[in-house]
């Protein structure tokens, strides 16, 4: 089973958004906190999580950049609990119960969405406003390929 990991090539992601996700958090698209929002709401801070963020599952920051990684099933069922705590806290899901079922379908939306990549494959995500809602394009960057050699250094006992 895949999912994706936040990654960061540098320190924006710190100034772009408000709470920036932690470095190697799983993570999800999380496009379902902007499905009320409309053009007034895409401003500042706020417009770049909606335009290109990802939302880390553990911390709920954001991150721009995600990449593919095999998921042990533990922790795939230890996500599922802490997002549906997450829509009960901040959503206000009735209960942990009801809200089990949309965590799960979250995560098998990026499962999914991974599966069609290979592990290390770097995925980003945009977003717009259309008249049915909130429209998100992925897209990948596939791993270098590069002999170990290119970065190794060979010493000898010389």
């Amino acid at each position: 089973m895949l999912l994706a990991r936040a990654i960061h090539f540098d320190e924006s992601d710190q100034r772009v958004f408000f709470n920036a996700a932690r470095t190697g958090e799983w993570a999800i698209s999380g496009g379902f906190e902007f499905s009320n929002w409309s053009d007034a709401d895409l401003v500042g801070k706020a417009r770049q999580a909606f335009s290109n963020g990802w939302l880390g599952a553990e911390t709920f920051g954001r991150v721009t950049f995600v990449a593919v990684t095999p998921i042990e099933t533990s922790e795939m069922d230890t996500l599922v609990q802490v997002i549906a705590q997450h829509f009960v806290e901040v959503y206000g899901a009735p209960s942990i119960e009801a809200a089990l079922p949309v965590a799960k379908e979250e995560l098998r939306h990026m499962s999914d969405l991974c599966q069609e990549h290979d592990p290390n494959t770097v995925l980003t995500v945009t977003r717009e406003l259309s008249d049915s809602g909130v429209r998100e394009q992925f897209r990948s960057i596939q791993p270098a390929d590069a002999e170990l050699e290119q970065f190794a250094v060979h010493a000898t006992p010389d």
